[in-house]
């Protein structure tokens, strides 16, 4: 694996990811990707050769809407998600407000929010483009999520306001444990 272009058709040849990926869109929602650990956990199982899925404490679903900014909405939308695909652990956030939760400025778009995830290798994500194809947007590349490499992305970074969320996650989430060879960068 090598490229986006490899992360994509590992996801098109994925039946589980695909059904994930198609229920997300019955949703119609505005600017919708499901990011972070859906792609990351996948890519990172197939870099150490395991051929059991790696359980996902959530999938993170993500939109863009200005004229809905109710949490109660994004509660309505994980509960339709459950009738479609049930048992799974659908969490739905709507980027045009959750620059008030994170203490940033508004984001413009969910790519735009992505590139303020924490970690380079979580701010992604994939959705069917308008043909039904899948389509990856990865703010920051894939040359760390393939290199197996935790990086913190810019305002995460040791520079950054937010190092210590950084930090936090780093110790909270114990990838290393699930996965490793991944290494984390020096911060």
């Amino acid at each position: 694996m090598k490229s986006g272009k490899d992360i994509v058709t590992l996801v098109e040849r994925d039946s589980w990811m695909h059904s994930v990926l198609q229920a997300a869109w019955q949703l119609n929602l505005p600017d919708w990707w499901i990011c972070a650990g859906f792609v990351r956990s996948k890519v990172w199982d197939v870099l150490h050769c395991y051929t059991i899925k790696t359980q996902l404490p959530d999938i993170d679903v993500i939109y863009f809407d200005k004229t809905n900014i109710q949490e109660d909405y994004e509660k309505e939308l994980e509960l339709r998600l459950g009738e479609i695909l049930p048992d799974l652990p659908w969490s739905v956030k709507n980027q045009a407000r959750m620059h008030k939760v994170n203490h940033m400025e508004p984001y413009s778009s969910s790519y735009e929010a992505m590139s303020n995830f924490p970690e380079t290798a979580t701010a992604l994500g994939v959705r069917f483009d308008e043909k039904g194809k899948v389509e990856l947007a990865a703010p920051w590349g894939v040359n760390d999520l393939l290199a197996l490499e935790v990086r913190p992305t810019p305002l995460f970074s040791k520079s950054g306001p937010y190092h210590q969320v950084y930090k936090d996650r780093r110790t909270k989430k114990g990838w290393d444990q699930t996965w490793p060879d991944i290494r984390y960068s020096a911060e």
